[in-house]
């Protein structure tokens, strides 16, 4: 019976032997403005007073509200209970109180949300320029190593002519010493042995003329 694992999209497939892959924290560099992210604080009252100026602007905020008002005026008007008559003072009352507190919870969270989204923009662009930066320097490095390369080949280049022509040299005197050892003594005794009927050719005319005169008779 085997066992499929489903890889979640957007990360690497573990692998059983070697583990879970590393966490990269993608906000690592925004870290340093988490102070930023509560809009009123880090207390209670301020993540219920952020949490209330969000509500403000959602639909269901507007239609609960409406829904308020429309319960309100009715049950006014129709005489179930007549706590607020018209023109329903005790309602913009509540209205004013409300606008009272919301406009200030508003501002205040834009000013911040503002001052959040500088702060971001910021931590962005320093991230940016040192990204800007890190690629000049792999740039400054990777031109130096193609310099250096460059170099080396060329070098390469030149040592490669310099062992050919050694080749070349080596090669010529090797068939110069082959010539020398092998066809120069052949020659001294090819002459040797074309001078040696010369030397008997002379002394054979000489040994007879003493002959001659040493076995011919004498005259008193």
């Amino acid at each position: 019976m085997t066992t499929s694992t489903a890889t979640v999209p957007g990360t690497a497939p573990t692998d059983p032997a070697k583990g879970p892959p590393p966490v990269v924290d993608h906000l690592r560099f925004l870290r340093k403005h988490e102070h930023l992210s509560p809009t009123f604080g880090n207390d209670g009252f301020a993540r219920k007073a952020e949490a209330f100026a969000r509500v403000f602007g959602t639909p269901k905020f507007l239609a609960a509200q409406t829904a308020f008002v429309v319960v309100w005026i009715v049950i006014n008007l129709t005489g179930v209970a007549k706590f607020d008559a018209y023109p329903f003072i005790l309602l913009n009352l509540a209205f004013s109180l409300q606008a009272a507190y919301a406009a200030p919870l508003i501002l205040l969270a834009q000013t911040r949300q503002a001052e959040r989204d500088k702060a971001l923009a910021d931590a962005d662009a320093q991230h940016r320029e040192d990204l800007a930066r890190a690629t000049e320097q792999r740039q400054a490095i990777a031109t130096q190593n193609t310099a250096q390369l460059i170099d080396l080949l060329e070098q390469n280049t030149r040592l490669t002519e310099m062992t050919k022509k050694l080749s070349e040299r080596i090669e010529t005197l090797t068939v110069e010493m082959h010539h020398r050892m092998h066809y120069v003594p052949a020659l001294a005794r090819a002459q040797q042995q074309a001078d040696q009927p010369g030397i008997q050719q002379s002394g054979g005319p000489g040994s007879s003329y003493g002959g001659s005169g040493e076995g011919g008779p004498r005259q008193g």
